[in-house]
């Protein structure tokens, strides 16, 4: 079913294409998140899990060193210093498991009323430490299937496995929901929808790349211009677009809109607006101070993307009448500045884009391009929760949709 919806989205672009109804100039992106068919209490925290399994594991390398302690069992040979693994645990029930069955033959063997009394008593310490250890075998099992469902997400539903915990757009009331959702991701172009795909992370800045490369390898060709909100800006987007895909990004950031305005502009304690010295790589603050470039730092995000960042410190801070105005740095310390300039290059390109009068118009249609298909569907076709569960039947469901 899955390829049969894949090849009727070809060929209908193909049929717009021969009707003339799209230019193939551009494709407007945008998401929009709808709830997975799943009960609403049944979520799975990544953060409890590895709370659990933390004192899992220190329980576990207790038991075992009261174990050595008391002669119970010999040292094993281990993988890790820091945790039992499952195959160790295992080995451990089977030895504490073959000490009770000696006591219990010694038991049965025995017709001496004091002697069995004194055999139960012993029997009962390793008795108690297979169940604890049985016990813990368990949840280990558990808490390794937990990690392997997160992947890289936060929270799972018990009743769909692939939907993520979202944060929902507000009510009438303003009450923010949070509920068992997926991802939706389409490209458009004259409001038709033209490829779509499921994700399971609620951020649409992580969504971009891999709903590109799964345009490019089941729909069609990336046309010229990609154009999408401010909720798609960021450096690794705008790299990808612009260097690996040779595309144009008609795509905002969080701070377009602000930079905009008067207030922004005037603000003199805002870094942006004040004055560089490209010869001598320094930055001059309102109160006439240097800024002096001091050392490179590279960071890498949760992705593994490498952002470059260039650090830059007053000379000297101390009796500044605009202290409070400027840094919230503690007495004694300067004022830094950390400058992205690749960054700051991505957004001077985006500026430049969206001045020019052909792509302004481009980006202008974005609202009433992508938006109404959302429109119609959860407005009209009142389709506002899957009525299936497991990714794979709702990419379905999506596709039909």
């Amino acid at each position: 079913v899955k390829e049969l919806i894949r090849q009727c989205f070809v060929q209908f672009r193909c049929q717009l294409i021969e009707e003339k109804l799209i230019h193939q100039e551009a494709i407007f992106i945008d998401g929009t998140k709808i709830e997975a068919n799943a009960n609403k209490f049944t979520f799975v925290w990544k953060k409890s899990i590895e709370k659990y399994h933390q004192s899992l594991i220190e329980k576990s390398n207790q038991l075992y060193n009261e174990l050595l302690e008391k002669e119970i069992i010999p040292e094993i040979e281990r993988e890790s210093d820091e945790q039992l693994s499952l195959k160790e645990l295992a080995h451990l029930v089977q030895q504490v498991d073959d000490i009770v069955t000696e006591y219990d033959k010694e038991i049965e063997a025995s017709s001496d009323v004091q002697k069995r009394k004194i055999l139960r008593s012993a029997r009962k310490y390793p008795k108690q430490v297979r169940n604890q250890l049985i016990d813990f075998v368990l949840r280990k099992q558990k808490y390794q299937q937990d990690f392997e469902t997160f992947g890289a997400r936060n929270s799972y539903s018990k009743t769909d496995r692939d939907a993520t915990f979202m944060r929902m757009k507000d009510d009438y009331m303003q009450n923010g929901q949070l509920k068992a959702g997926y991802n939706i991701q389409i490209a458009t172009e004259g409001q038709y929808a033209l490829a779509y795909s499921l994700f399971s992370n609620p951020t649409d800045t992580r969504t971009l790349i891999p709903f590109l490369d799964e345009i490019e390898q089941h729909y069609f060709e990336l046309p010229k211009y990609i154009v999408a909100d401010a909720g798609y800006g960021s450096e690794q987007n705008y790299h990808d677009i612009l260097s690996n895909r040779k595309r144009e990004a008609l795509i905002t950031y969080n701070m377009y809109l602000k930079e905009q305005k008067k207030k922004y502009k005037q603000n003199k304690f805002n870094p942006d607006n004040w004055e560089y010295d490209e010869e001598t790589d320094t930055y001059t603050c309102p109160n006439q101070k240097r800024l002096e470039f001091q050392y490179d730092s590279i960071r890498n995000d949760r992705t593994g993307f490498q952002r470059k960042f260039k650090i830059y410190e007053c000379e000297d801070c101390s009796g500044c009448p605009f202290r409070s105005l400027c840094t919230k740095a503690k007495e004694g310390n300067n004022r830094k500045l950390i400058v992205n300039e690749k960054w700051e290059q991505q957004k001077e390109y985006v500026r430049m884009k969206l001045s020019e009068e052909k792509t302004s118009a481009i980006y202008r249609k974005r609202k009433i391009d992508v938006e109404p298909v959302f429109g119609f569907l959860k407005a009209n076709l009142r389709f506002t929760r899957f009525s299936v569960r497991g990714k794979s039947k709702v990419e379905n469901e999506m596709g039909l949709a």
